[in-house]
């Protein structure tokens, strides 16, 4: 039972999501913030934002273990993380154009993208030596963001916060139950997502 919720959980908060989540949260709060925003700019938003960091990055995992590059969605096999998480990093490249020039988002959205793709290519290098989790890296980075969102817009959306955490806390025991990573690595790959998504708005607005 307990290796089943893990599963689950492992599916739910997969890092491919976070991205989405992410944008459907901070759209949530744009709605409130902007009333007047257009439902179909809305729907633009999440919809450019699902293509670009899940659809098509899920699209080429799948090619890729259909042509036996990798074994499974998950990636457990470190040796095999190297090129999906460089064809990821391309697609977040197109997102962070997305955000920025095609819909003009706010600058702070831009350097999370940015943060979060300081991540990724961290967790790619490391990887060489390391199996960091990749899935706490990206829980990691969706709390980066919104504590980007709460210092950009001097607000603390603390319910939100602890629910992120407690969220965090799941994930980790569900990756440790699993077997696919170490405390260290866990703990890590959670501290690199929040910090790469959250330091770089907090240098913007500071400068």
């Amino acid at each position: 039972m307990l290796k089943r919720l893990s599963q689950i959980a492992s599916i739910l908060l997969y890092p491919m999501l976070m991205p989405t989540y992410g944008m459907v949260l901070f759209c949530l709060a744009a709605k409130q913030l902007l009333p007047q925003l257009p439902s179909i700019y809305v729907s633009v938003c999440l919809a450019g934002t699902a293509v670009l960091t899940l659809l098509i990055p899920i699209i080429l995992l799948l090619f890729m273990q259909r042509k036996g590059y990798i074994d499974s969605l998950h990636i457990d096999n470190a040796s095999q993380r190297t090129t999906p998480y460089i064809y990821t990093l391309i697609c977040y490249g197109f997102w962070a154009y997305f955000v920025r020039v095609t819909l003009q988002l706010p600058l702070f959205l831009f350097w999370v993208i940015i943060g979060a793709m300081i991540a990724l290519l961290t967790v790619t290098i490391i990887n060489h030596w390391w199996k960091i989790s990749a899935h706490l890296t990206g829980i990691g980075g969706l709390l980066g963001g919104i504590c980007s969102f709460a210092l950009n817009y001097a607000t603390l959306p603390l319910i939100l916060i602890i629910i992120i955490l407690v969220l965090s806390l799941l994930l980790m025991y569900a990756r440790l139950y699993l077997n696919a990573h170490t405390p260290m690595q866990v703990v890590c790959g959670f501290l690199l997502g929040l910090l790469c998504t959250f330091i770089p708005t907090l240098i913007v607005t500071n400068a």
